[in-house]
């Protein structure tokens, strides 16, 4: 795979040169950037460059992205449930409790492992450890999940991503019944003040935008309210859903993090699908949606609930 080079010349002051490059190259993401600059790989006016220094108009910038390095990641044969496939892209149904790629924990049975097996030459595309990863699902969360199978490919879809112009629609079940049948959440969610591990809803958190529509109203036996919703996500904050809509106090069925510990109706898991994603395709620059059908475990909750009308 071949190396890259882009040069730029700065036309505005005082901004930090990670900043600058990770909006002006929207190829790169600005983690992306930032490992280029500390490895040497980005020179200003032919010196070598450090992540915070602030730019002037006039200075001339190269930006050097090295091909690629094959990843030591070894393929495993894991079951896949493939959506589509062409020569460009590779979209999967994840199943719940698959993590993504590697990473603290989880060195083996991660998506990327089952997809090397199946596209070996997905080495080294997009990263050492996540090649051809574009956007993740959290482990307890099933659907829809795209990863590109080149650089051009990879490239493009993070730009989609970046400028949110990806549609993701995702299925959740909520305690209570949700009021009203439509509406938008609008709320900054960060990292959790006290408990590191969780996010929250904080003023100075990054902006996350939540949209959703009643699909359903259910209860169980006893009485006790549900809401099966449909959610477009308009960023991508970690844990977005889980955060925005217990922060409304509708906390997801089965989400022991950001729901009550002891749940009436117990389910296999959070109940979080990604049911639909929609996207440009990098090469042939078709709109195509994908549908990951609502699996079994979750059907199987929505069947012992009763509509509410």
């Amino acid at each position: 795979m071949s190396e890259t080079t882009f040069v730029l010349t700065i036309t505005e002051d005082g901004e930090r040169l990670d900043r600058y490059l990770a909006d002006a190259l929207p190829e790169l993401s600005r983690t992306a950037v930032k490992r280029l600059i500390e490895s040497g790989d980005v020179t200003v006016d032919g010196d070598t460059a450090r992540p915070a220094q602030k730019v002037r108009v006039g200075e001339h910038v190269v930006v050097h992205v090295p091909p690629p390095r094959p990843t030591t990641l070894e393929p495993e044969n894991i079951p896949l449930d493939i959506l589509y496939e062409d020569a460009d892209i590779l979209v999967v149904h994840k199943a719940a409790g698959m993590v993504v790629h590697p990473g603290a924990g989880h060195f083996s049975g991660t998506l990327v492992h089952a997809v090397l097996a199946h596209c070996p030459d997905l080495q080294g595309v997009g990263g050492e450890l996540r090649p051809g990863i574009v956007h993740r699902l959290d482990k307890g969360t099933s659907g829809a999940l795209v990863l590109a199978k080149h650089d051009q490919a990879i490239r493009n879809l993070q730009r989609q991503f970046k400028k949110r112009t990806v549609h993701k629609v995702y299925m959740t079940l909520v305690i209570g019944r949700l009021k009203p049948d439509e509406g938008f959440i609008d709320a900054p969610v960060g990292r959790h003040p006290v408990h590191r591990k969780r996010m929250a809803v904080i003023p100075d958190g990054r902006s996350a935008q939540t949209r959703w529509k009643v699909l359903r109203y259910l209860r169980d036996e006893a009485g006790r309210p549900y809401t099966l919703v449909r959610v477009q996500l308009l960023t991508g904050r970690t844990h977005q859903i889980r955060v925005h809509f217990s922060w409304l106090g509708y906390p997801l069925v089965g989400d022991q993090s950001y729901g009550p510990t002891r749940q009436p109706l117990v389910v296999p898991r959070q109940f979080l699908h990604a049911r639909e994603l929609t996207l440009v395709h990098p090469v042939t620059e078709e709109e195509m949606t994908f549908t990951a059908p609502l699996p079994q475990d979750l059907e199987a909750v929505l069947g012992r609930l009763i509509e509410d009308r």
